[in-house]
């Protein structure tokens, strides 16, 4: 690895930089107003981030050098990286590279054509963070690889579409995790999505496996991220060395997608796309116009 890129003084950071992590947990995060467009502005920073980092994506492009490309991006739209020095985390995004479910380090490795490379992107801007990844094929990619990438960046956009005032949060698993299991593929359990806006990591926790119980039901403003792992083989895992890296046990690969999300009146808001709207994990649209 590289050594942490430095962000210019007149960047704000998180209350967590240069401390052990971050306080004790927080509760649910609703937005309205004026937070609500502070919101808005971060989600579309990160999603600006996220496609200067995908556009980079190539045979023979290491992850640190998309790492980068992402630290430039935010500093030029004077956001800070969210990851860098979150629990002593020493980059500004994740990139977890085939097998690797999350939390990947970016380092000297090049990416060959056949990898996928997810690559998970958190803005701090105006005292709020916007969350969003998406996963990046390589040059050629075998079928079965690239249909698990498709078929976990549509799950990701079903989990959103079944959000909506008064629906239960479990509603988002049952709709990813049968759409998973109908195609051959295994949710990963043990990471999930999260509350978020002046905290990074805050309730609720959003679980992309179905649950026993009823969990709590959704209101307008709460936000929240829906990012679910899925996997072509098992969904069992282990960590790495590092304390971060999280890795399938079979080694066969993992794809992830994610967007943060705000409950609206009548259904849900994508917070995490560009000012023209796109995004690199795609919106409801197609959804909506039958696609599956």
């Amino acid at each position: 690895m590289s050594p942490p890129r430095p962000v210019p003084e007149g960047i704000a950071r998180p209350p967590y930089v240069g401390r052990p992590g971050p306080s004790g947990p927080a509760g649910v995060q609703r937005h309205r107003g004026s937070d609500l467009e502070r919101l808005r502005h971060a989600g579309a920073v990160a999603a600006e981030v996220l496609a200067s980092a995908g556009a980079a994506v190539a045979p023979g492009v290491t992850t640190d050098e998309l790492d980068g490309v992402a630290h430039d991006t935010y500093v030029r739209l004077g956001a800070y990286p969210s990851t860098l020095g979150y629990k002593g985390y020493p980059k500004s995004i994740c990139t977890s590279v085939n097998e690797v479910v999350c939390h990947g380090i970016p380092d000297d490795r090049p990416l060959v054509a056949g990898d996928i490379v997810n690559v998970d992107v958190t803005a701090y801007v105006d005292g709020v963070h916007g969350d969003t990844s998406a996963t990046f094929t390589v040059g050629e990619v075998d079928p079965p690889t690239a249909g698990l990438v498709e078929l976990t960046r549509v799950a990701t956009l079903l989990g959103i579409a079944a959000v909506g005032p008064g629906e239960h949060l479990s509603a988002i698993a049952e709709a990813i995790e049968p759409f998973a299991v109908d195609h051959g593929l295994e949710v990963v359990r043990d990471w999930g999505g999260h509350g978020i806006g002046a905290v990074f990591h805050a309730a609720p926790h959003v679980n992309h496996g179905i649950e026993r119980g009823r969990t709590i039901r959704l209101e307008p403003g709460v936000t929240f991220t829906v990012e679910p792992m899925l996997t072509a083989g098992t969904s069992r895992h282990h960590l790495w060395a590092d304390d971060w890296t999280v890795v399938t046990d079979d080694l066969l690969p993992s794809a992830q997608f994610e967007h943060t999300v705000i409950v609206t009146e009548d259904g849900v808001e994508i917070l995490t796309l560009t000012p023209e709207g796109r995004s690199a994990v795609g919106d409801l649209t197609a959804l909506e116009a039958g696609a599956r």
